[in-house]
């Protein structure tokens, strides 16, 4: 019974991840797009809908669900002691620190406050795509 509890709980970890990793490379997306709207246009209302819409409807929601089947997984599979483990709980704490930015900048954008140019957001969107590869390494290979 507890390999079905853990294999299901193993799969809701999974599908919380790729939701997660969909927002977060979608949101600074967004966030090019929203950049170069003229501020009170109705693409710039649209924009602000879409980025709060996903934020709190996925990205939110799917972190959460990541973190906590996760950390059941490692507790419940004795994998704290593995370097592993550590280096990908670094990494996902690093994601978890560019998803927190990314929830500034909605509000800054709701607020129509843009500090940041286009260009910044097309560099911050490689960034999770970087975190992500090196976390399945983690996972997958598990080099130490």
């Amino acid at each position: 019974m507890f390999e079905d509890v853990y294999l299901w709980i193993k799969a809701l970890h999974v599908i919380a991840v790729i939701s997660w990793m969909a927002g977060m490379l979608y949101l600074p997306r967004l966030f090019v797009y929203h950049s170069e709207a003229e501020i009170g246009s109705k693409q710039s209302e649209t924009f602000k809908v879409m980025e709060r819409r996903l934020l709190k409807a996925i990205i939110n929601p799917a972190m959460i669900v990541t973190w906590l089947a996760g950390l059941y997984l490692a507790w419940s599979g004795h994998w704290f002691s593995f370097g592993w483990l550590h280096v990908k709980l670094a990494l996902v704490l690093a994601m978890s620190g560019v998803h927190g930015f990314f929830s500034r900048w909605c509000k800054d954008f709701a607020a129509d406050r843009r500090p940041r140019s286009q260009k910044f957001y097309r560099i911050i969107n490689e960034v999770p795509t970087v975190l992500m590869i090196l976390i399945v390494i983690m996972v997958i290979v598990k080099p130490f």
